[in-house]
């Protein structure tokens, strides 16, 4: 059992499955009952599913005025063998992006493994976001170092200082101003 759980810090302010523009609006998650596995084993009830057999999110916070949203990851991103990113995008951004989110912050620390595949899923995300980002904060180095071989990293925004944001001691509202404020600075010439 891997009793991992997302961070439930900000639950005060942001609940997706009370959004009613959420991708997750009206599911229930429950407190207690382990019945979602990765490979085999279960993990913690609080994490959602979005189709994937290894990849499980959690959407931390939404702001619509702004245009972006924080997702926690868990899991083993295989886009190799289970196409992770299709899911990810179809299941998820796609939503989102109807909703007017153009800017992603995806928090890796809990991303296990990264297995690369084709790239058409990720250009078509970074394409249908026009001037929003999706930036990818404290991925583990051997993960950044995959996505990176694979050259996944012209459509995310990955390593660097992005890796160093201490984002669970800040509101929502400063995670996305921090992280805002790095993509800006790399945009710069």
């Amino acid at each position: 059992m891997l009793e991992i759980e997302p961070y439930y810090s900000w639950r005060n302010i942001y609940i997706a499955s009370n959004d009613r523009r959420s991708p997750f609006y009206g599911s229930v998650n429950s407190e207690i009952e382990f019945t979602d596995a990765i490979y085999d084993h279960y993990i913690h009830p609080q994490w959602d599913n979005i189709g994937s057999a290894t990849l499980y999110i959690k959407l931390l916070y939404t702001s619509y005025e702004e245009g972006f949203c924080i997702i926690e990851l868990f899991g083993e991103w295989n886009d190799t063998l289970y196409n992770d990113i299709m899911f990810l995008k179809r299941n998820i951004a796609d939503h989102l992006i109807d909703q007017g989110i153009n800017k992603f912050i995806l928090v890796g620390e809990n991303v296990l493994n990264f297995h690369s595949a084709e790239n058409d899923y990720y250009q078509e995300w970074f394409e249908d976001i026009e001037d929003g980002w999706i930036a990818c904060v404290n991925f583990r180095d051997y993960i950044i170092s995959e996505i990176e071989s694979a050259h996944i990293d012209y459509y995310l925004a990955i390593g660097g200082t992005l890796n160093e944001v201490i984002w669970r001691s800040l509101n929502p509202m400063q995670v996305f101003q921090k992280i805002n404020s790095l993509i800006t600075r790399r945009l710069t010439p």
